[in-house]
């Protein structure tokens, strides 16, 4: 969740309680407060980690891990500044911590629910290294109604 965020990027939403989990199951969560900074990521660290163009990511300040095979297994990704969580059965990505950033990061597709108002990008990190193919996503600031 490589993203540098600002003040007018974050979202304030009544809190709300979300699970999410693996493609197997093993890894199940669930999350409690607002959504914060939902964004795509092009970097190229994200472009490998995910085998995709973008990752898609938001943040929560509560994690609570409650499947069978508790927290995901992680791997640091940059010694001292960021680890990302996935599953060590079916490999699916479902989390990331970054030492800067005090939510942690969840990768929206492993939300049971992804389609949240709150959960839509307002920014787009690396932007210079999407994939010239791929519609860029609008940077939007958020309203006061979300």
């Amino acid at each position: 969740m490589n993203a540098t965020r600002t003040a007018d990027a974050e979202r304030s939403e009544p809190a709300e309680v979300r699970t999410g989990g693996c493609l197997c199951g093993r890894i199940r969560f669930s999350t409690e407060g607002p959504a914060t900074f939902p964004h795509t990521c092009a970097c190229r660290h994200c472009q490998q980690l995910g085998g995709t163009p973008v990752m898609w990511w938001v943040g929560f300040k509560t994690i609570t891990w409650i499947g069978e095979g508790g927290e995901p297994t992680w791997y640091e990704t940059f010694p001292g500044e960021a680890k990302r969580g996935f599953c060590p059965t079916c490999g699916s990505r479902v989390a990331a911590i970054d030492s800067d950033i005090p939510e942690i990061g969840i990768n929206v597709t492993a939300l049971d629910d992804t389609s949240g108002e709150d959960l839509v990008p307002i920014h787009a990190s690396f932007h210079g290294n999407a994939m010239h193919w791929l519609p860029s996503v609008a940077q939007n600031e958020p309203s006061a109604t979300g």
